[in-house]
């Protein structure tokens, strides 16, 4: 029986690949109470309060507006409504943003210290039963006091 180089490289492949695997533990899982965070860290409380703010500035802007010029014709009027709506999403967006990648980077931090394959958001509204997963809200909030 004559292997030609393919197969041979094929079979050696195949080989490492179960010695490779073989090697590999559980899967290691973790998991976060988002609503918890959001909550109770300072730093995310204190992003959120900061875009209602502006959110809270950008609406009074456009009601200040409207009283200054009560002669405003319907359509600049809609113009400005619509104009507020945007500045708004994006101010939502920013914020959102600003607070997802501030709780990423600490998730980070924390799966590689306690060697976690992955981390799932398990908020009280959508329990989620995880065997033998590793609770990992407290050292979030921690992180980020």
């Amino acid at each position: 029986m004559k292997l030609s180089k393919k197969a041979v490289v094929l079979l050696a492949s195949a080989l490492f690949s179960v010695a490779l695997m073989s090697g590999c533990g559980k899967t290691q899982i973790g998991y976060i109470d988002g609503s918890r965070v959001m909550e109770e860290s300072p730093q995310i409380k204190a992003i959120v309060e900061e875009g209602n703010q502006k959110m809270a500035e950008t609406q009074q802007e456009a009601e200040q507006k409207l009283k200054d010029n009560p002669d405003m014709s319907q359509e600049d009027a809609q113009k400005l409504q619509v104009d507020t709506q945007r500045k708004l999403q994006g101010l939502n967006q920013s914020y959102t943003i600003q607070i997802k990648q501030k709780i990423d980077a600490v998730l980070a931090d924390i799966a590689k210290q306690k060697k976690l394959d992955a981390v799932i958001d398990s908020e009280e509204k959508n329990k989620t039963a995880i065997m033998g997963a590793t609770d990992v809200t407290d050292a979030v909030i921690e992180k980020l006091q």
